[in-house]
């Protein structure tokens, strides 16, 4: 009787403790949220550093203690069960972070991105590069600046330490330094794939694997004609895509480079300093000059002055604002920046261009190596929510409007599924596209190459270059919406092949190959008898505009049946536009077919879109 009371009083205690279990879990879980609300609003209300610190500690410690009471839990479920997670192990079925999958429908979309982009390049003059997707280390580093931090390492690879390719433009240079740097004048673009360890925002296009398509100019050209070519580059591209209005921001590093010197910035502070105002497309001043005293360690005094000049946008008009500043003009970098924009302006005029473009003194671009003209398209996505920015390009040199409290509002939130892990995760909510296009004017990198390969006292070549990089993830995140709203395609099939009756599989293959033959693309349902019903359906699945039905009585007499078929929006889905009563399709000759199908405005349409 005893042992019987044993056996069940057992699974009763297993019980109680789960029960226990279960409660400790919900809850710390609850004082987690609590906490983790705590911790968003002292960061919202910028509260001091210590409260915040506090309660990111506080919150790490739960996080903690959150763990062990799982962790307890399952001891308490036994050692049965440990043998069964040991015997199968989960497989975690996600993509790596920062990267995603893009389906066959997203696919057609990017597609058809890429081919406008690549089309573009080739009717600007230029010749294809493809370069490998890692490179030595040491040709990435000291080239990127405070960037250098988002290079991804790889391993040891057979006695050489390699990198993933951060961009296209140092892959290019070191290829041109390989080349002799002999080539006088050329025109390249490349589209590939670059990786950089960032804080991804998928949604918006921000990615850690990502692609880019570049176009460069190299050689020595007359001054400013390669640099309004690029712009005028900029603007036919952008103009052929679905991303809505955009504008082109302008300035010139030598420009930015006299502001920071005539304002008291030290030599070696600049590269810093230009870093930090380049962040002032996504934070208001106040934050951007925090970084340059408090973290850069510049004197507030020359903060301010640099405030004074970074605020102003315009055209021409900012232009001659700054000729009539005398202790500018008295500075020669900046100088010479304000002569080359002035010739600019003047090609940009004859491009038809000046409508898009935005003289702004706030944009520097972070990366070390530019060296002239510098520039980046923006559209209204572009900023974060809330900031004050415009993707119209507009003429005033007068200072640009506050940001408003929310694009104060911190951007990160912290991670919650590591409580050992101090890295940060983006708020999605808080963050913009950013740029689809950017890009500026390189000339000592080349030469830095090739220096750093020759002999020592060996006079070397450099070559000038100056290029644009197109975002082609942020630019889909930008049209997949839109191509999705004008219900886009997801194949580019035209002709679906079916039988009615005996399957006449023979005779759908015989016209399968024909029309591909041709060049029409055509697909048919890979079985013997299939019902009619089920092939319809197959080809309206990918929404094919022409059905051709083969029969018995219509092969004899020579004939196919054609139906020709369209899609509308409704609501917010595509439904097929049913035909008449009655209406059975088109009887085609059979040797007159291919004609038949090439002379039709849908056939026609579609060739002048793709």
């Amino acid at each position: 009787m005893l042992n019987l009371f044993a056996s069940h009083r057992l699974p009763l205690l297993r019980l109680a403790r789960r029960s226990l279990s279960m409660a400790s879990i919900e809850s710390v879980s609850e004082q987690i949220a609590t906490q983790t609300a705590l911790f968003n609003q002292l960061r919202l209300q910028n509260a001091e550093p210590a409260l915040i610190d506090e309660a990111k500690k506080k919150l790490g410690e739960l996080k903690k203690s959150l763990a062990l009471s799982k962790s307890s839990g399952g001891n308490a479920e036994g050692s049965g069960a440990k043998e069964a997670a040991k015997k199968r192990e989960r497989l975690l079925l996600k993509t790596a972070k920062g990267t995603r999958d893009y389906g066959p429908s997203e696919m057609f979309c990017r597609e058809s991105i890429e081919r406008i982009v690549k089309e573009c390049f080739t009717t600007f003059g230029g010749s294809c590069l493809d370069t490998p997707v890692f490179e030595r280390k040491d040709i990435l580093t000291g080239k990127y600046g405070e960037d250098a931090k988002l290079i991804f390492d790889l391993m040891d690879q057979g006695g050489e330490q390699l990198a993933l390719r951060y961009d296209h433009t140092v892959p290019l240079a070191r290829y041109l330094a390989m080349a002799g740097a002999t080539n006088p004048q050329s025109k390249i673009w490349q589209v590939g794939k670059v990786y950089r360890r960032d804080n991804p925002v998928v949604s918006k296009g921000r990615m850690r694997e990502f692609s880019q398509a570049d176009f460069d100019i190299c050689g020595t050209w007359d001054p400013m004609i390669p640099d309004g070519e690029i712009i005028s580059l900029i603007c036919t591209i952008l103009a052929k895509l679905d991303v809505g209005e955009f504008t082109v921001k302008l300035n010139h590093r030598k420009i930015l480079d006299g502001i920071f010197e005539v304002c008291g910035v030290p030599q070696d502070k600049i590269r810093a300093i230009s870093s930090a105002v380049d962040k002032l497309d996504k934070l208001p001043w106040a934050e951007v000059k925090k970084e340059m005293t408090a973290e850069k360690g510049l004197d507030e005094t020359v903060a301010d002055k640099i405030g004074e000049y970074v605020k102003y946008k315009g055209r021409e008009d900012l232009l001659e604002q700054l000729k009539v500043d005398e202790t500018l003009m008295a500075n020669e970098s900046a100088k010479q920046g304000i002569t080359d924009m002035g010739l600019l302006f003047t090609y940009l005029r004859a491009y038809g261009v000046l409508d898009k473009i935005s003289f702004d003194l706030s944009l520097a671009r972070g990366l070390d190596y530019y060296t002239g003209v510098i520039y980046e398209a923006v559209v209204e996505a572009s900023a974060p929510p809330g900031f004050a920015a415009s993707a119209t390009a507009t003429s005033t040199s007068t200072p640009a409007a506050p940001a408003s409290d929310a694009a104060k509002k911190k951007s990160k939130k912290p991670k919650t599924d590591n409580a050992d892990n101090d890295e940060e995760e983006i708020d999605e909510s808080q963050v913009g596209v950013g740029s689809i296009a950017a890009g500026g004017r390189y000339d000592n990198l080349v030469g830095m190459f090739t220096a750093a390969a020759a002999a020592d006292g060996k006079k070397v070549a450099g070559l000038p270059c100056i290029g644009i990089s197109f975002g082609l993830d942020r630019i889909f995140a930008l049209v997949w919406p839109k191509w999705v709203v004008k219900g886009g395609r997801c194949k580019e099939t035209m002709v679906y092949v079916m039988a009615a009756g005996d399957g006449l599989l023979e005779e759908r293959i015989g016209l399968v190959r024909e029309l591909r033959e041709v060049g029409i693309k055509t697909d048919f349902l890979a079985k013997k008898k299939p019902k009619l019903n089920a092939q319809f359906a197959a080809g309206e699945q990918d929404e094919v505009p022409f059905a051709i039905i083969l029969g018995a009585d219509e092969l004899k007499s020579g004939n196919v049946r054609v139906k020709e078929q369209k899609w509308e929006i409704v609501g917010d889905k595509k439904v097929k536009i049913q035909a008449g009563e009655g209406d059975n399709g088109t009887l085609v000759r059979r040797d007159e077919l291919v004609e038949w199908i090439k002379g039709t405005p849908t056939y026609k349409e579609w060739l002048a879109q793709n």
